[in-house]
C-alpha cells in the first residue's frame, strides 16, 4: 500500500455521542445516524417512510410504499385473525413462560392476563409449526393514503404547546397516533415517544409540563410507553425481537422502577407479544436407553429462550417464513424445460450458468459476491429473457438499478428499485390478481432487505414465480429489522451459488482480505489503494479536503463530484456535518441561501429511512427544492427538506451501501476504533473502483476491529419460523 496522499477513506458506522437531551421534549438536534443513523442511513431511520418527494399531486413513492406497508399488515392481522394465536410461540410451555403466553392468548380472548416474566427461561420442547401455506397474491397497491388533517395537526400542536414542546413535532405525532390524536397525547403524555426522534427522558419533559406532579416514573403509562420505545429502537438496530432478560435490563436503564411489572402489563395490554423458543445447543433432548440407563430418568426438556417483540415485526416474520417455505416447497410453474435453460445459459461452469440451472429448477435460489460478481444475475435475467419469460431485478437504490440496467442493455423486461417494485412506480406492474406481473424476480443487493420488505416481495409474488436473492454477506446489513438474506443462508434452505468472479485489482483484493478478516497490505503499483496517517481530527479533516480537492483529480483525473468520502458517523470533529462543511466551502462556497442548500451543492438525499441516493441542488422553486438524482429530477418539498436532505459530500457507510464511484476517500478518526467493525471496514473500502485512500488515524485499531469484530448479531426468528417447514435435509 502506498501512503501517496492521493486518497484516503472515510468511516461511517461510528455513533457519534448524544446531545443531552432537553426537557421540553425537543427532538434531538442529530438525526438516525448517531442514534443509529441519520435521515436514509441504514442505522438509525430518519423520518418516516412519507418523507419523500412532493413533485406533483400524485401519489409521490415515499406514500406509495407507506400504503403497500399497510397494506400488507392489514392482510397479515387478516390472515392472523383466523388462527388460534398470532405467531406460533411455543408448545407445552411449563413455569412463568406459560404464564407469559397465557397472558397473551387471555388478552386475545378477554380474559384476565396472569403472565410474569421468569429470572430465567424455562424449559420446553416446541411443538411443530403448521403446514406451510403459499401466501394469497397481493392486491393491488392502495389509493393514496390520507395524511391527518390540518384540523388534527392543529389540535395536536396545541396540546404539545401547553406541554412545550415544539409544533414541529404536531404532524408525525397526528399521524403516528392516528384519529383522536390530541386527545390520546393529553391523556398519555408519553404516546409522544411514538413520534421519531423523541426520546424517553424528553418524553417525561413533556409530561411533567402537562401532568405536574402526577408525572412519576412509576405511571404505568410511562413504562409501557418506554417498552414500546426500546423494541422500535432495537429495531433499528436489526432486530425483531429482544430477549426478556435484555428487556428488562433496558428498562431498569431508562429508570422504570419495576421492570417485571411493566412487562406484564405491556403483554395484557396487547402492546407487545412473548414467544418461547427452543435453543439449538446440541444437548441431548431425551435420556439415553440401553443397559444401564434410569428408566425412571424423565426426557430432557429443550433449553429455550423467552422473547419480547412488537406485533408489526412478529407478524411481517411470520408472513415471510411461510411465503418463503411456499417458493422452495412449490417447484416452479411449467416453462423452458432445462435444455433450453441450459442453452440459455451457455455451456461452461462458470458461476453464471450455475445460477441459471439452480434458477431453472427451484423457486428460491441465493447467489453471494460482490461488484463483479452482479454479472451473473445480469446473464440470469438475460437467459430468462430469451426464453420468453417475463423477467425483472430490483435493486436496493437507483445508483445500483443504473448499474443493473447498463448490465441488461438490449434486454426484455427490465430493472428497478425494490421500492419503486412495491409502490407500483416501477416495474412490470401488477396482474389481475393484484401479483407483479413476473415469472422471475431477482433482487440485487440481498443483504438490504428487512423483514417487512422482504414479506411484502414474496407476499406480491404470482404462484410459480422464482425468486433469486442476490448479494454481498459481507456489507452492512440492512437499515431496518431483520437478517433476512444472513438468516436463509445460514438455514440452507434452497441452493446457494457462491460467485467465483473476484473484485479486480489492488482494492478488490484488499476488500476480499477484509471479508476473510484480514487487513493487509497490496501490491499497488499505480497508487491505487493509498494510506494518508493523521494525528488528530484537524489534519483528518485538512487532509481530506485535499485529496478530494486536489490529489485526486491530479493523479487519477477524477473530479470532486465523482469521489465519494465515507465516515463513520454524523457528528464528531470528523463526522459528516464537519466535513460536509469544509468541502461545501472548497467545492461551492455559497451562503446556503434556500434552507442551507445552494444550487450545485452535492447532496444526500433520503426518501425514506435505509434509503440514500446522491443528488446535486438545481435551484429553488415556490414549492421547494429541485435535484437531479440517479433516478431524474426531484422537487423536495418545503416541509421535506429539512428531514430529507443533508449535504452530501461525505455520507456514513450505511447511506453509502449500495452506492460505487470511481475513487472513495475513508475517513477513520482516531476516536471511532471503539465503533469499527469488519463490516463497517468492508462496506466502506469497497465503494471504490479505482482507487481508494485511507484517512488513517486509529493505528492498529482498524486491524483489529477488521480481526476482531464481524457484524453484531442480530436477535431474528425467522430461522426457527422456517425450519418446521422446510423438507428434512437428506441424510448420508
Amino acid at each position: 500500500m502506498s501512503t501517496d496522499p492521493a486518497a484516503a477513506p472515510a468511516d461511517e458506522d461510528a455513533p457519534a455521542p448524544q446531545a443531552a437531551a432537553p426537557e421540553d421534549a425537543r427532538p434531538p438536534e442529530h438525526g438516525p445516524e448517531e442514534t443509529r443513523g441519520e435521515a436514509g442511513d441504514g442505522e438509525t431511520p430518519a423520518p418516516s417512510g412519507e418523507e419523500g418527494e412532493a413533485a406533483a399531486p400524485a401519489l409521490s413513492e415515499a406514500e406509495a410504499e407507506l400504503a403497500a406497508q399497510r397494506e400488507l399488515r392489514r392482510r397479515i392481522e387478516e390472515r392472523k385473525a383466523g388462527r388460534e394465536a398470532p405467531v406460533e410461540a411455543g408448545g407445552k410451555l411449563q413455569g412463568a413462560a406459560a404464564d407469559l403466553l397465557a397472558a397473551v392468548k387471555a388478552v386475545e380472548g378477554g380474559a384476565a392476563p396472569t403472565a410474569y416474566l421468569p429470572e430465567t427461561a424455562p424449559a420446553a420442547p416446541r411443538r411443530p409449526a403448521p403446514e406451510p401455506a403459499r401466501p394469497a397474491p397481493a392486491p393491488v397497491a392502495p389509493a393514496a393514503p390520507t395524511g391527518p388533517s390540518d384540523r388534527a395537526v392543529d389540535e395536536v400542536a396545541a396540546v404539545l404547546a401547553d406541554g412545550s414542546a415544539p409544533a414541529a413535532l404536531a404532524p408525525a405525532v397526528a399521524e403516528a397516533l392516528g384519529d383522536g390524536a390530541a386527545e390520546t397525547l393529553r391523556e398519555d403524555p408519553w404516546q409522544l415517544l411514538h413520534a421519531r426522534g423523541v426520546r424517553p427522558e424528553q418524553a417525561d419533559g413533556f409530561a411533567r409540563a402537562l401532568l405536574g406532579a402526577e408525572a412519576r416514573p412509576d405511571d404505568a403509562r410511562r413504562g409501557r410507553a418506554v417498552t414500546g420505545w426500546l423494541l422500535e429502537q432495537a429495531a433499528l438496530a436489526g432486530h425483531t425481537a429482544l430477549e426478556a432478560e435484555a428487556l428488562r435490563a433496558a428498562l431498569g436503564q431508562r429508570a422504570v422502577p419495576d421492570p417485571e411489572a411493566t412487562l406484564r402489563e405491556a403483554v395484557a395490554e396487547g402492546d407487545v407479544l412473548v414467544f418461547q423458543d427452543p435453543l439449538d445447543t446440541g444437548a441431548p433432548t431425551a435420556p439415553v436407553s440401553g443397559p444401564g440407563a434410569d428408566e425412571t430418568e424423565e426426557p430432557a426438556e429443550t433449553p429455550v429462550r423467552v422473547l419480547i417483540g412488537l406485533e408489526r415485526y412478529a407478524l411481517a416474520e411470520e408472513s415471510l417464513a411461510d411465503g418463503l417455505a411456499g417458493l422452495v416447497n412449490t417447484r416452479p410453474a411449467a416453462g423452458p424445460g432445462a435444455e433450453e435453460w441450459q442453452g440459455a445459459g451457455g455451456e461452461g461452469r462458470g458461476s453464471a450458468a450455475e445460477l441459471i440451472r439452480a434458477a431453472a429448477g427451484h423457486g428460491l435460489v441465493l447467489h453471494s459476491g460482490g461488484e463483479a460478481a452482479r454479472a451473473e444475475p445480469a446473464a440470469l435475467l438475460t437467459a430468462a429473457a430469451s426464453l420468453g419469460l417475463r423477467a425483472w431485478g430490483a435493486a436496493h437504490g437507483p445508483d445500483s438499478r443504473a448499474r443493473l440496467a447498463a448490465a441488461l442493455s438490449g434486454t426484455e423486461g427490465g430493472a428497478a428499485t425494490v421500492a419503486g417494485l412495491l409502490s407500483g412506480a416501477e416495474g412490470p406492474g401488477r396482474d389481475a390478481e393484484g401479483s407483479l406481473a413476473l415469472d422471475l424476480l431477482v433482487v440485487l443487493d440481498a443483504p438490504q432487505l428487512d423483514v417487512e420488505s422482504a414479506a411484502m416481495l414474496v407476499e406480491a409474488l404470482p404462484d410459480g414465480a422464482r425468486l433469486v436473492l442476490s448479494g454481498d454477506p459481507g456489507v452492512l446489513g440492512s437499515a431496518g429489522p431483520g437478517r433476512v438474506f444472513g438468516d436463509l443462508l445460514a438455514a440452507r434452505a434452497c441452493p446457494v451459488v457462491v460467485s467465483r468472479t473476484p473484485d479486480p485489482g489492488p482494492v478488490g483484493e484488499l476488500v476480499s482480505g477484509v471479508g476473510a478478516g484480514e487487513l493487509t497490505a497490496v501490491d499497488a503499483p499505480g497508487h491505487e489503494v493509498a494510506i494518508v496517517p493523521v494525528r488528530d481530527p484537524a489534519e483528518a479533516v485538512h487532509r481530506t479536503v485535499q485529496l478530494v480537492t486536489e490529489s485526486v483529480p491530479r493523479a487519477f483525473q477524477v473530479p470532486p463530484e465523482q469521489t465519494l468520502v465515507v465516515t463513520p458517523g454524523h457528528g464528531g470533529a470528523a463526522g459528516t456535518r464537519v466535513l460536509n462543511a469544509a468541502l461545501k466551502e472548497k467545492c461551492n462556497p455559497g451562503p446556503g441561501r434556500f434552507a442551507g442548500f445552494d444550487p450545485g451543492d452535492r447532496v444526500a438525499y433520503s426518501p425514506a429511512p435505509g434509503r440514500t441516493e446522491l443528488g446535486q441542488v438545481l435551484g429553488a422553486e415556490q414549492e421547494g427544492l429541485r435535484l437531479r438524482c440517479a433516478g431524474g429530477e426531484v422537487l423536495v418539498a418545503r416541509d421535506r427538506v429539512a428531514a430529507t436532505l443533508r449535504h452530501g459530500w461525505a455520507v456514513t457507510a450505511h447511506q453509502a451501501v449500495t452506492l460505487r464511484a470511481p475513487a472513495a476517500v475513508v475517513v477513520v478518526p482516531g476516536d471511532a476504533g471503539p465503533a469499527l467493525a469488519r463490516d463497517w471496514v468492508y462496506t466502506a473500502f469497497g465503494r471504490a473502483e479505482r482507487h481508494l485512500s485511507v484517512v488513517q488515524g486509529v493505528g492498529p485499531a482498524l486491524a483489529t476491529a477488521v480481526a476482531e469484530r464481524p457484524a453484531k448479531p442480530r436477535t431474528t426468528r425467522l430461522p426457527l419460523l422456517l425450519r418446521p417447514q422446510l423438507p428434512a435435509p437428506a441424510t448420508a
